[in-house]
This record gives structure tokens, sequence and C-alpha cells, in this order.
């Protein structure tokens, strides 16, 4: 199955930004891609709350959410919509949410992003997420015609016990879409992707967010880039580097199950008392 991942760098206007993520998709379909990955907030990258509300709408009303069903169906692809922020309609917060659509253009599955990115890097950057966004409360696996996969958002990376839940229920794909800040992409962000593909002998696909995010604040946001897809092995199988773009790669499922035949890690677990 030959897979493609968008790398982004969208502003916080979401009209312009679904015109370029729409061309890509169907580049990628064009291509050959069968399964289509984009990152976490494809509508809008922005921290200005002000600002999210004057464009943000509710998922019934989104209008990336609908032209990026019609596409699925138009190119008969799967599509999965990293994440969406999108307003609540009984939270003034808003809701980081990632879908899944199949080929028909019909929603399969959604997951809301369950860890808030609450960190602070240095004396100028810091991050609340929890205070815009209103956290998820259960792991979600989507069933596709190729297999089950793990849904997941950005900051989830950094707690393996989800991943090894997803991979325990049966997902044989991970995903990990993302606008990872670049303090922290240089330092955790290829290893930690590694990590989760390696302890869960699943695949990896992680479609991100990259450069100098132009949005109406004085400060743009900027983030790291390399989207990746990485075998159940660890080996980087695609990596988009820091410019605009799509990565590929044909992924071999029968590969997970030999993988941890080798290394069966995710079936060894044993329980414990803490220290």
């Amino acid at each position: 199955m030959k897979v493609a991942a968008l790398q982004l760098c969208a502003s916080d206007d979401p009209v312009a930004n679904l015109a370029h993520t729409l061309s890509m998709v169907q580049q990628a379909s064009e291509a050959g891609a069968q399964f289509i990955a984009t990152p976490e907030v494809t509508n809008c990258v922005s921290s200005s709350r002000r600002r999210q509300n004057e464009v943000l709408a509710l998922q019934e009303n989104d209008q990336t959410l609908a032209a990026m069903c019609t596409a699925a169906a138009r190119f008969g692809v799967w599509i999965s919509v990293g994440s969406l922020a999108l307003k609540l309609p009984d939270d003034d917060r808003f809701t980081n949410r990632s879908f899944m659509i199949d080929p028909s253009g019909q929603i399969v599955a959604q997951y809301d992003k369950i860890h808030m990115f609450d960190v602070t890097l240095s004396e100028t950057e810091q991050y609340r997420e929890s205070d815009g966004y209103r956290a998820g409360d259960h792991a979600v696996i989507a069933d596709t015609a190729f297999g089950k996969i793990g849904m997941t958002i950005c900051y989830d990376i950094r707690f393996p016990h989800l991943y090894r839940g997803l991979a325990k229920s049966g997902a044989s794909i991970l995903l990990i879409p993302a606008a990872f800040a670049q303090p922290t992409g240089r330092a955790h962000w290829e290893v930690l992707l590694r990590a989760r593909a390696i302890e869960t002998g699943c695949y990896v696909i992680a479609a991100a967010q990259t450069g100098e995010h132009q949005t109406s604040q004085r400060r743009p946001r900027k983030t790291y880039g390399h989207s990746m897809i990485v075998s159940p092995w660890g080996e980087i199988m695609a990596d988009a580097g820091e410019d605009q773009g799509i990565i590929y790669a044909d992924l071999d499922l029968s590969l997970v199950e030999s993988t941890r035949a080798r290394v069966p890690s995710i079936l060894s677990q044993q329980s414990f008392s803490e220290p």
C-alpha cells in the first residue's frame, strides 16, 4: 500500500490553508497514494483565542472537513485529517480533533487529543494548550480496508502506554500528526517516533507542520517539520526535512507480524508493583 504524508506550513487563515492542502491531496492521489495523511491543525495554526473565535467553526459547519470528505470520494482514497481546531457547542474552549475518512467520503472514526501541551520551553516560549482546548478521554482505533490504525496527535507521543494499548488492541499503523515546536523537535522528534514504532512493532506515519507560520499575531509560530514514515523495525522510510511537500512510502503490513515475532515485547509485559 502506498501512503503519503503532507508537510504544511499553515497560517491562521483556514480558507487559504484549505486551497493549498487540497492541491497537495490531489498531487498525492495522482502519484498513486491510497492513504493520505495531513498534519495537526491542518485548518488553522494560531495561539490567539480572538483569532480562533473569528475563523473556527463547529464540526458540522467546518469547511475544511467537508472539503476533505469530498476529496476522499473524488479521488477514491483514504484521508487522515491529522487534526482540525474546532469550536465546541458546550464549551468556550476548542477541540483538537482528528478524522479518518474512507474513499466514499464518510467519516469512519474521530479522535480528540488526550494529552495537552502545557510546557515552558524557555522564558520566551511557553504553551498552555489546556487553556484553549478541551482534552479527549479515550483512545481510538480506526478500522480500514487494510487494517487497524491507531489515532493520536502530537504531544501524545510522549506517553508510550497509549501506543502499547493501541498495538495490543490490534493497531498495525500508528498516526502521529504534529505541529512540533522547534527546540523539542530537534532534540526528541525522531527518537520518539522511532521508539514508538520499535516498542509496538507498528508502522508510524507522522505528518507535520513546518517552518514559520504567518499569523495575525505579532510573533509567528515556528514548527520543526520532518514529517516521517517509520517501519515497524524503527527504520526511517521517508523524512520530509524542513520544506513543505509530500513524502511517500510503500507499506508491507506483513512486516508488522514478522517484526513482532522477532521481538514480541507487546505480548511479554509482566505485571509488577510500584516502588
